[in-house]
């Protein structure tokens, strides 16, 4: 049974149903007691590309803003591939903030996770 709930889930993927990415994202999404949540929007500047990827925005102020993503989310399959037509897009994200340890810093910082991205 389990092989065929596996099997039913590629299938759902493939066919790129949204429905099944909304209730998957959510399922797998285990949000952290008391972990800080909310959402950004303005416009995007540009993806970094590092060991992972980070969404910079701009605001009203140009002030930049930062978000990485290290997960599948709600809206990531838009940004897979031809990433760069949505230069200069006004995007809404919404984030989590998670703490994670920095290796070269040797400390942990907290930062924002991407968990949905829409674009305006």
């Amino acid at each position: 049974m389990k092989q065929l709930g596996i099997d039913v889930g590629k299938n759902l993927m493939k066919d790129n149903c949204e429905a099944f990415m909304k209730l998957s994202v959510l399922m797998a999404k285990e949000t952290e007691e008391g972990a800080s949540t909310g959402f950004a929007e303005g416009k995007l500047k540009r993806i970094d590309s590092k060991d992972f990827n980070y969404f910079i925005l701009t605001d009203g102020s140009n002030n930049e803003k930062s978000f990485i993503w290290l997960r599948q989310f709600t809206g990531s399959d838009k940004f897979t591939s031809n990433s760069s037509k949505y230069i200069n897009s006004k995007l809404k994200i919404k984030w989590q903030e998670i703490e994670v340890y920095i290796p070269s810093a040797k400390n942990y910082y907290k930062i924002k996770e991407v968990v949905g991205i829409e674009v305006l």
